[in-house]
């Protein structure tokens, strides 16, 4: 994997990046309301939105307000909250970890419930524990996040107690523990996913001629399966994985209003009720800007798996 790989993959970012800012620039202009009334109320006579309006310049052109918008972007100036009256970047700074930790856990669930079920399916393909794992997936990936959550909830908070309800905790120990039932209710759908690809990698990988050359040289089946099978079956589940990351930020939105976790997924559900533009405006640049280095992520790992994908 050479420089200038990561360097080309760098620089794919930046015209995603410009289309993101142009879609949110567009899109929050086009919601219901207008920032004056957000920040003064509905009682805001004409000259105090006159006022706001030209505080903030929206009554430039819009070709003025984009480059306006995009310079302070630029600058790390992601404006104020209207309705928590602070600037934009502490909201997302103090409300991000927890969101982050909750995706990263809920990841990690994943691959720790995907890799070992999807060898034994794999190995067992068609028989008893193989079809057990793959019913047992296919009943997770059909329900609703949100319904997996309601039921995680009611029996190991709610009835069993022993997790707590809803809260985030006040240290590493307290936070691991509060979102624990989050995340794992998160893996469960994306485990599902994983295991199913993983599965029919395995499988394929298995018929391999160089697993056969390798069983021929009296390899030991645990070389085989940890040289040979996983690194190769694993390079399309690592693709999946970095795809499926969106789909996990969007599932932190649902199960943090679920489990009453303070992260930016709550957060933007209360701003968009709240008309808060420049805190959505900013939580939305910002998971873009997380899914493209995860992207990126993905694809260096995929090209450590596959150095022929770098060249």
């Amino acid at each position: 994997m050479g420089f200038f790989y990561i360097l080309r993959r760098l620089l794919l970012i930046i015209p995603t990046l410009i289309v993101i800012l142009l879609v949110t620039f567009v899109i929050v202009r086009l919601l219901p309301g207008d920032p004056a009334s957000a920040m003064i109320g509905d009682r805001a006579t004409d000259a105090d939105v006159a006022r706001i309006n030209a505080e903030l310049g929206l009554d430039q052109p819009l070709p003025i307000q984009f480059l306006y918008f995009v310079k302070r972007i630029v600058t790390g100036d992601l404006g104020t909250s209207f309705a928590l009256h602070l600037p934009v970047a502490q909201v997302i700074a103090e409300r991000l970890p927890i969101t982050l930790m909750l995706t990263g856990l809920s990841a990690l669930f994943a691959v720790i419930l995907a890799v070992p079920l999807a060898f034994i399916a794999a190995l067992s393909q068609d028989r008893a524990a193989d079809l057990a794992i793959r019913e047992a997936f296919q009943i997770g990936l059909s329900m609703p996040v949100f319904y997996i959550g309601l039921v995680l909830l009611t029996i190991f908070a709610a009835n069993l107690r022993w997790f707590p309800v809803g809260g985030y905790g006040d240290d590493f120990g307290q936070r691991l523990y509060h979102l624990f039932l989050p995340a794992l209710t998160i893996a469960f759908s994306l485990s599902a996913i994983l295991m199913r690809n993983l599965r029919a990698a395995i499988i394929g990988v298995l018929g391999a001629d160089y697993v056969n050359f390798a069983r021929s040289k009296g390899l030991a089946t645990r070389i085989i399966l940890s040289r040979h099978v996983l690194r190769n079956a694993l390079i399309s589940t690592v693709t999946l994985l970095g795809l499926h990351i969106g789909t996990v930020v969007g599932s932190a939105v649902i199960t943090e209003t679920v489990f009453a976790i303070p992260g930016i997924g709550r957060l933007m559900i209360d701003s968009i009720y709240a008309r808060d533009y420049p805190v959505v405006q900013g939580l939305t640049i910002v998971l873009a800007v997380l899914v493209s280095l995860i992207f990126l992520a993905t694809d260096l790992v995929q090209a450590a798996l596959d150095p022929r994908v770098a060249r």
